[in-house]
């Protein structure tokens, strides 16, 4: 605010102020709520220049004085309505880029000199974004009145139907945060662009008649009931009916168009009606209200309170802070840390995604596939049209010569998953249940003749040394390596996989990767070509340029591994013609993780990352991996991933040890089912006195080829007993040889627990099979609190065999907590289950519970409890997306017009 010197050179106060107060052009009740307070800032001596796109009548029926002037310029449009009750989301956000952003330059210019013509002391903003920066511009403070503002808003809109506009909600919340505070009024909304924060009681007109006389002037008798129908001056989009109405009842209808024919028992009220005095004589109103703030102060004073909906209105937020290409720059103060919240999956309608890719990727155009609505995919597509610019980071500055953008380029992308149900006895045979999520890999691929390939200086300089014709070379660019302990490029010549005209060995090429930490991530990529060379026999004669972009978090347990390998060989197999199945795609790549990478998983994460499909779980019995189907998630149930903290691996020692336990059971079981059957016929019974059945069974336990398949009571009944506690790798081998694991080798002088991990995959089969059932049972508490039951059957198994871990028990107690809450409990259930996922000892906690604002919330502050007690920060997994094979594949090119000369 401006402060003039007194004659004495002590600064004051002018009492006499210059107010300039902006309202937003969305209905008419932000202008009558701001007519009051002009009013009484009028009636306090000040001048008030009042900016809108309201008629005069709204200000002018109140306020009579020279003090007030009215400047009629619409700076912003709300929501485009068809009526009351129906918003057009890409209207909307269309109508908005008209009015605020593509004249922008302009109207900062316009307001800015107008502000200082006026001698403006304050700028007052009733939810006007480009106010807020006008005035700082013009060196002015600024506040805001509201109780919502249009970024959070617009971030729905841009969720539901027009990805190609999020800049607006980051331009939005840019000016928002000139503001020096945000004067709140009840019934808010979340409004994290705001830094500092007044509430204030709720504002409303005076009242100039009693209802008596506005019933007198209006002609309606004391007798008759009377209903205001009033939706901010919008027609309700209803066709009112007579018998709409009880007997007695007479309603008056706001915002009816003059052409509009009303029953006889509603009666239209004039355009320039003083609502206040109608409502105030009326016997009840029927309007709209947001339900999630109906609630007031009570509601939004808690800080977890609106935490779903804040999650959707900052639906770009922490995502785009990982994506190449964002708009424009993130503000601050949402920034305060890398995936403090997550946030819900909406993608648009099909009709949208061209509009959606045009606005984004228009050097490109696509000769097959579509981005399907998915913002990761359209922010990658942005990146590479982005190589060609300069740039000063390693990996970018290597990118820039990776492709040929005129020549065709190959897009992939694989998500990563979080282990609903399963787990570890995926490769015990187990039935499980798993979901894509929402972060996903992306790989972009082009072949190129060796001739044409532009080369780094250094794999140039190894083809000189050879004095051969070119040969094949595969380049790789690694995108995120500064934020991973590993080199951002990777290179070698495609001969080098040969041995003759053989492929080389997985083992050689498992040590041909190991030789440089830095560069080991390659054996993800790379490997690949080496399984299909190997596995398919195919030749690659080209040279390979490949761009890897993964969004999905390493080490905490969601498959990151899973999702570059299926990207890419998804990736180089489209672009050599192969027609590879989605089954066979996930087992070739559990192949470079078994044998190249070296780590010893199941294929249930590639399955899951290759043939799942968004908003559902994909059933497998990994056996080795036969697809029994697509489970929907019942709209009333949610799943979370919250991330403990603790790195994960399946290469390390504890996973291998605990499988190595699991095949050590194994072979145990058989040996005892051998035994009983050989005691069987040396006792000379025959099979009048050994039910048929019991030897059906102690034959096939005999030559058991998946311990899944061993039902619990058969296991309790015959072998329990047999398995022990513990067993040294040394004396297992002396009496059984092997343990028949062609992935996992056994150290001699190491102890192994068999016990838990022989029992964990038995159980679990079973858990899974039920929790399967109960998702298609009726809908009720028991259903939800016994799936929930499974889930913490399931992780302290885990502990048992020695896969937990204190960040992951903390997190599934902190859900137990919220789960017998009393708060919870009053909700009908909100949290009710957890369990630690993929391989253990770390990594991501699965949470399942009630699809409501209370689950949300409770999550949201689990995340901050666990950071309390900690100091970190968990990551939130929330929502899902399409597998590599349901995405499809992307084939793209620049655009003709947009080739550099």
């Amino acid at each position: 605010m401006r402060i003039e010197q007194e004659s004495d050179g002590v600064s004051a106060s002018r009492k006499h102020l210059v107010f300039a107060y902006y309202v937003t052009g969305h209905g008419f009740g932000h202008a009558t709520r701001v007519a009051e307070v002009v009013r009484h800032l009028i009636l306090a001596g000040h001048d008030v220049h009042v900016v809108t796109g309201a008629p005069d009548f709204v200000f002018t029926s109140d306020i009579q004085s020279p003090r007030l002037f009215i400047r009629k310029v619409l700076l912003d449009c709300g929501a485009v309505q068809a009526d009351a009750l129906t918003v057009d989301r890409l209207a909307s956000l269309e109508k908005y880029s008209e009015t605020a952003v593509k004249p922008r330059a302009t109207i900062l210019e316009t307001e800015t000199e107008w502000l200082n013509s006026i001698k403006a002391d304050l700028v007052v903003s009733d939810v006007v974004p480009v106010a807020c920066r006008a005035a700082a511009d013009a060196g002015i403070r600024s506040v805001c009145v509201t109780n919502f503002s249009w970024d959070f808003i617009y971030a729905e809109y841009v969720m539901a139907a027009g990805h190609h506009h999020r800049s607006i909600v980051w331009q939005i919340a840019e000016d928002y945060s000139h503001c020096e505070f945000l004067i709140r009024l009840p019934g808010y909304c979340p409004m994290p662009a705001f830094r500092d924060v007044i509430d204030v009681p709720l504002v409303v007109r005076r009242l100039h008649k009693s209802p008596k006389e506005v019933r007198k002037e209006l002609g309606i008798p004391d007798n008759v009931k009377l209903v205001i129908l009033n939706f901010g001056g919008q027609p309700s989009g209803w066709k009112l009916k007579e018998e709409f109405l009880p007997s007695g009842w007479l309603c008056l209808v706001c915002g009816a168009s003059d052409s509009q024919d009303l029953p006889p028992n509603f009666k239209k009220l004039a355009k320039n009606a003083y609502t206040p005095d109608i409502i105030a004589a009326s016997d009840c109103m029927l309007a709209h209200i947001l339900q999630e703030t109906a609630f007031g102060k009570n509601y939004a004073s808690d800080k977890l309170s609106g935490a779903r909906r804040l999650r959707d209105a900052i639906v770009l937020g922490y995502q785009l802070q990982r994506a190449p290409g964002r708009d424009i720059a993130i503000p601050e103060w949402y920034a305060t840390a890398e995936n403090q919240l997550g946030h819900s999956p909406r993608h648009s309608s099909v009709d949208d995604e061209c509009s959606i890719f045009s606005s984004h990727t228009e050097d490109f155009e696509i000769l097959h596939g579509d981005v399907q609505g998915l913002s990761d995919t359209v922010a990658f597509l942005k990146s590479l049209a982005e190589l060609d610019e300069k740039h000063t980071r390693r990996e970018r500055k290597a990118a820039a010569s990776l492709f040929n953008l005129d020549e065709e380029i190959f897009v992939t992308r694989a998500p990563g998953r979080l282990d609903v149900m399963g787990g570890i006895a995926d490769y015990s045979g187990s039935l499980v249940l798993q979901m894509p999520i929402r972060e996903a890999c992306h790989v972009a691929l082009q072949r190129i003749h060796p001739s044409k390939h532009r080369l780094w200086k250094h794999a140039q300089a190894r083809q000189n040394d050879r004095g051969d014709k070119p040969t094949a070379v595969l380049q790789i660019v690694s995108f995120g390596s500064e934020l991973s302990n590993r080199g951002p490029t990777f290179d070698m010549d495609l001969s080098d996989f040969k041995d003759g005209e053989k492929p080389i060995s997985y083992e050689k090429a498992k040590k041909y990767f190991a030789q440089d930490p830095s560069q080991k991530w390659a054996a993800y990529v790379a490997g690949t070509i080496l399984v299909l060379m190997n596995e398919l026999g195919v030749r690659f004669e080209d040279s390979i340029s490949m761009l890897v972009s993964s969004a999905v978090p390493e080490g905490k347990g969601v498959s990151s591994s899973a999702s570059v390998e299926v990207a890419s060989m998804h990736a180089i197999a489209v672009a050599h013609g192969l027609n590879i199945s989605p089954r066979d795609l996930a087992l070739l790549c559990q192949k470079v993780e078994n044998h190249i990478v070296g780590a010893p998983c199941g294929v249930m994460d590639q399955m899951a990352s290759a043939c799942g499909e968004a908003n559902k779980l994909l059933a497998m019995i990994c056996q080795p991996a036969e697809i029994v189907g697509l489970v929907e998630i019942p709209s009333h149930i949610r799943f979370w991933g919250i991330d403990s903290g603790i790195k994960h691996s399946v290469g390390g020692a504890d996973y291998g040890s605990v499988r190595i336990g699991t095949f050590m059971g194994l072979k145990m079981i058989k040996s005892r089912a051998s035994e009983v059957l050989a005691e069987t016929h040396a006792n000379g019974l025959n099979r009048d006195e050994v039910e048929n059945d019991d030897m059906e069974l102690l034959n096939k336990e005999a030559s058991l080829d998946y311990l899944c398949n061993l039902s619990p009571h058969r296991y309790e009944a015959l072998y329990a007993k047999e398995i022990p506690e513990h067993v040294v790798g040394g004396t297992f081998l002396e009496k059984y040889t092997n343990h028949n694991d062609p992935v996992t080798v056994i150290d001699e002088k190491r102890t192994y627990g068999v016990r838990a991990p022989t029992i964990h995959p038995i159980y679990e089969n079973f858990r899974v099979k039920t929790f399967k059932a109960l998702l298609t049972s009726a809908t009720s508490i028991d259903q939800l609190s016994s799936l929930g039951e499974l889930l913490y059957q399931c992780h302290y198994s885990y502990s048992a065999c020695g896969l937990g871990s204190d960040g992951t028990d903390r997190l599934v107690q902190l859900v137990q907590d919220f789960q017998h809450s009393a708060a919870s409990i009053s909700e009908g259930g909100t949290l009710c289950g957890a369990k630690i996922t993929g391989g253990g000892s770390g990594g991501t906690v699965c949470v399942i519970g009630r699809n409501c604002l209370k689950s949300n919330q409770q999550i949201f502050e689990v995340q901050q409890r666990y950071k309390r007690a900690t100091g970190y920060l968990p990551f939130i997994f929330e929502g899902s997306s399409p597998g590599a094979c349901k995405f499809g594949y992307l084939k793209i090119r620049r655009r003709a017009a947009r080739n550099h000369v």
